[in-house]
């Protein structure tokens, strides 16, 4: 789940998807991105670290200049492997252990069952 968090955590600005869309069309130079985006280098460099941070970009150094590109097909095992935790049964996820037996109960809650009837269900 680390993973998905930080992945989806790196997702979650406009600017890094920008960033994303515009490494899938080719690898860039950060002065590329630069001259692209219209932003700032410093700026361009916080994005990327973060997304090379998520696994989701890499770097090849040429000289004195970084090459930005795509990490391969990450973003399609990862959106793979989310569809399969979502469908995975929650009970056989160590880290929903409390959540699934809640879920089990949620039929015999009083409260729940109040608030699913408007607060018609007299609990007593």
């Amino acid at each position: 789940m680390d993973t998905f968090v930080k992945i989806f955590k790196a997702l979650g600005e406009p600017t890094r998807l920008r960033i994303l869309r515009i490494l899938s069309v080719r690898p860039m130079y950060v002065c590329e991105l630069e001259s692209v985006l219209g932003i700032s280098q410093p700026r361009i460099s916080q994005h990327l670290k973060i997304l090379k941070e998520a696994s989701i970009l890499r770097e090849s150094k040429e000289a004195q200049k970084t090459f930005y590109m795509l990490h391969g097909d990450i973003m399609e095992k990862t959106m793979q492997g989310f569809q399969d935790f979502l469908r995975s049964d929650i009970a056989d996820l160590p880290e929903f252990n409390e959540e699934s037996k809640r879920i089990a109960q949620l039929d015999k809650d009083c409260g729940v069952l109040s608030c699913k009837s408007g607060g018609k269900k007299n609990c007593s």
